[in-house]
């Protein structure tokens, strides 16, 4: 049984769980006595909850302050700790020495060295970080717990019936929500810019016009002058163009059918249809995309190559139509469920006025209900587009690797995201052309679905200004 020195850190959270919790209760129950008997919360001035609430809130607040706190710097803490315990003779070595130096050390605390392979003098200070890090996660409880009994008594002993609890409440959550956001923004922000240095660094090496107006896409780089090869093409525009080519054939075999079955579903299915009709449906979402892939290779592929060859048609074992009508099918959902929900969100006023104007059912939903939900229905198509857009496994597998700058849907074509994963993959140095036109790529396919987002955006205010 593990003492409490060595209890894994997260479960300090269930305990103040647990006492924010007893803090709610205590908190609400205080509030209710200072209310007095019987007459309930009319002496307060916000209701008792807010108050269990509020005293719960400061119970847990500065303890999970500790806990990020703690999350965020004890390996560093305990790697420095552990490296002084090392012979000067190690600690003054160069610094890439040191971080390697450190690295075994950690391979060494989660016991993934053999033990043939162990460094007496590594070992023991991986021992003295084990010890550093059971104190450190004790003393890490301790604190924890102290800081939230001690905030919650702060506020306990503060409760009065004047008390803006609810104000201080709905404030906490609001900077929370704001933090929330916050952080979203700078992730954001944080993506964009390591791809957009990277692809700075690639640029400086490949011209930007040979990039976005290439029509050869070729990333080998040999490590020799004289070697063959040693100077690549890295022309985007094939492998945007797949990319094109395969999104488009998605969305053409998606669109229709996600949109009908959603206006099947709800102006004409009954209620026994539509219960398992749009679960069956939704199921297509949560199939594996490398299941899709193997359907793709080993049915539609040969399939389509048959067709062809009995109508004289030179099929490719591997094509743009077999990856984007497999995928097609994958997305279908997502223009389905999403289109159903916004066409039934569209308020019955606007049927019924419809059909006093002598309109048909066919009519009211082509001329009414469509365009009213029609914000909703675009916002759905563009996430199925992002989801073809960013799509690998099926590609990979039915579309092949080949950069081939055609339009004829029957030959193999390659995608941005598969080149990126391609060009991510193998021993290459990381400063090399061929692993930075990844970030290149990355930056392309980001300013790509930018400006797809801002027409849908478009499209959403206008008719969202016209059926409001």
């Amino acid at each position: 049984m593990e003492s409490p020195a060595e209890m894994n850190p997260s479960f300090f959270l269930v305990i103040l769980l647990g006492l924010s919790s007893a803090a709610y209760l205590l908190g609400k129950r205080r509030a209710f006595a200072l209310a007095g008997p019987g007459k309930g919360s009319r002496r307060l001035h916000s209701r008792p909850g807010y108050y269990g609430m509020l005293t719960a809130l400061w119970c847990i607040m500065p303890a999970l302050l500790l806990f990020g706190g703690w999350l965020a710097f004890s390996d560093t803490l305990l790697t420095t700790l552990a490296m002084k315990t090392l012979p000067p003779d190690m600690q003054n070595l160069p610094p890439d020495q040191v971080n390697l130096l450190a690295n075994d050390l950690h391979n060494l605390v989660a016991g993934h060295v053999a033990a043939r392979d162990i460094n007496p003098i590594l070992q023991k200070a991986a021992d003295q970080y084990i010890g550093f890090r059971r104190i450190g996660t004790a003393a890490l409880g301790l604190i924890m717990g102290a800081a939230a009994i001690l905030a919650a008594g702060m506020v306990y002993v503060r409760i009065r019936p004047e008390m803006r609890a609810r104000n201080q409440v709905e404030k906490i959550v609001k900077i929370f929500l704001i933090g929330c956001s916050t952080l979203a923004i700078f992730t954001t922000i944080g993506i964009v810019l390591s791809v957009l240095f990277e692809s700075i660094r690639f640029f400086g090496k490949v011209p930007i016009s040979d990039f976005l107006f290439g029509l050869k896409w070729s990333p080998q780089i040999a490590l020799r002058a004289d070697q063959a090869g040693s100077s690549g093409a890295f022309g985007a525009v094939p492998v945007l163009a797949g990319t094109f080519m395969i999104s488009s054939i998605a969305l053409a075999v998606a669109v229709p059918i996600g949109l009908l079955s959603a206006i099947y579903l709800s102006e004409y299915a009954g209620p026994r249809v539509r219960t398992w009709a749009k679960p069956i449906m939704e199921i297509l979402a949560g199939v594996p995309t490398v299941v899709y892939g193997f359907f793709a290779a080993l049915v539609v592929a040969p399939f389509i190559r048959d067709i062809g060859a009995l109508i004289g048609l030179n099929v490719s074992s591997e094509s743009a139509l077999a990856a984007g009508l497999v995928m097609g099918i994958m997305i279908i959902p997502f223009v389905s469920s999403l289109s159903d929900d916004v066409i039934n969100a569209v308020p019955q006023a606007m049927r019924d006025g419809s059909y006093g104007l002598g309109a048909t059912k066919s009519e009211t939903i082509v001329n009414v209900i469509v365009p009213a939900a029609l914000p909703g229905i675009v916002g759905g198509i563009l996430l199925a587009a992002s989801r073809a857009i960013g799509e690998t496994m099926i590609v990979v597998m039915a579309a092949g690797l080949s950069a081939n700058l055609t339009a004829n849907p029957l030959q193999a074509v390659t995608t941005v995201t598969v080149q990126i994963v391609t060009l991510l993959v193998g021993d290459q140095e990381f400063d090399s052309p061929k692993t930075l036109a990844a970030f290149a790529l990355g930056l392309l396919l980001f300013l790509v679905t930018l400006l797809l987002n801002v027409v849908a955006l478009y499209i959403v205010r206008k008719y969202r200004e016209e059926y409001e």
